[in-house]
């Protein structure tokens, strides 16, 4: 199952989904290195995000279901 580890930020006291952590992919747990991107639209927010090993993706969070979306860039 593919999953994101995200957290919200305090300083500005934004709610869920402001900070992707990490994600699992295939089995794999990936340590997100960079946001390169992020958008927001009517209920989602969106990254685009590098990990660690260098793995480019696409996050979509989903506020409605509140799930994530996980597609490789």
């Amino acid at each position: 199952m593919e999953t994101v580890e995200c957290r919200s930020d305090p300083i500005n006291r934004t709610g869920y989904a402001e900070r992707p952590l990490s994600l699992v992919w295939q089995g794999v747990r990936r340590e997100i290195a960079e946001i390169i991107s992020r958008w927001s639209g009517q209920g989602e927010k969106g990254f685009h995000v590098k990990t660690v090993d260098g793995l480019a993706f696409e996050l979509t969070y989903l506020e409605d279901s509140d799930s994530w979306l996980i597609q490789p860039l």
